[in-house]
């Protein structure tokens, strides 16, 4: 099978998820604090202070668990990625 950007983009969201979450597939806060702060620190600000994790992980938390599964992950992603298209379909207006 050949390998496309898009491919390329979901699986490297997989491996990154499981390489925090390890082989529980569910991220714990320092975790999730941890994955934000190495992995996308170009998109958002590293986190530095407790309200901010916090309000972050209630956010995704969407099940109450106190643990972030994939499904949820997904939805940081998504909001990233909007962002992100916003900001990028601005530059290419102009």
């Amino acid at each position: 099978m050949l390998s496309t950007p898009f491919r390329s983009a979901m699986i490297a969201i997989i491996h990154v998820f499981h390489k925090y979450s390890g082989h529980k597939c569910k991220l714990k806060k320092a975790e999730l604090k941890e994955l934000v702060n190495n992995e996308m620190s170009h998109f958002i600000i590293n986190i530095q202070e407790k309200e901010t994790l916090d309000e972050l992980f209630a956010d995704l938390d969407q099940n109450g668990d106190l643990e972030i599964d994939f499904q949820e992950f997904i939805a940081l992603i998504a909001m990233m990625t909007s962002t992100c298209h916003d900001l990028f379909s601005t530059d290419h207006r102009r």
